[in-house]
């Protein structure tokens, strides 16, 4: 699995109001969204009228796929014309095997140290339960 991620950061000279920033930023989001199947959103400088941030991610099983679908989205929003690319960052990721033991994989929402520390417990109970099985 291939993971795409691009950060544009944009300025909307033509705006004088977050509404008509907004606009644009829809406009923008809209027809890449519709065009190239990725997600997109605004992810920072949302209170700021004349600048947006916008993050795009991809995923596909080939890198070079990703790489060429960002790029496009890049081309787009600058022939688009109604915001000034001023900086992109790209990021592409692979991942190429997911399985294993899941005790050893990172949690996405950290738990608290005395879940935690009831959880090691637990398994370390178990693994004690197991040797004794296997004692004849």
């Amino acid at each position: 699995m291939v993971v795409g991620v691009l950060r544009l950061t944009l300025v909307v000279p033509g705006a004088r109001s977050l509404k008509e920033k907004r606009h644009v930023v829809r406009k923008i989001t809209d027809r890449v969204r519709a065009r190239y199947n990725v997600s997109i959103a605004e992810v920072a400088e949302n209170d700021v009228w004349q600048r947006a941030v916008l993050g795009v991610s991809a995923v596909a099983n080939d890198h070079s796929f990703v790489n060429e679908v960002l790029d496009k989205v890049v081309r787009d929003v600058e022939m688009l014309g109604v915001a000034d690319l001023v900086s992109r960052e790209m990021e592409i990721q692979t991942y190429s095997t997911m399985h294993g033991n899941l005790l050893d994989k990172p949690r996405l929402d950290p738990e608290p140290a005395d879940e935690k520390a009831a959880r090691q417990e637990e398994e370390e109970a178990l693994r004690e339960y197991l040797r004794e099985e296997d004692l004849p």
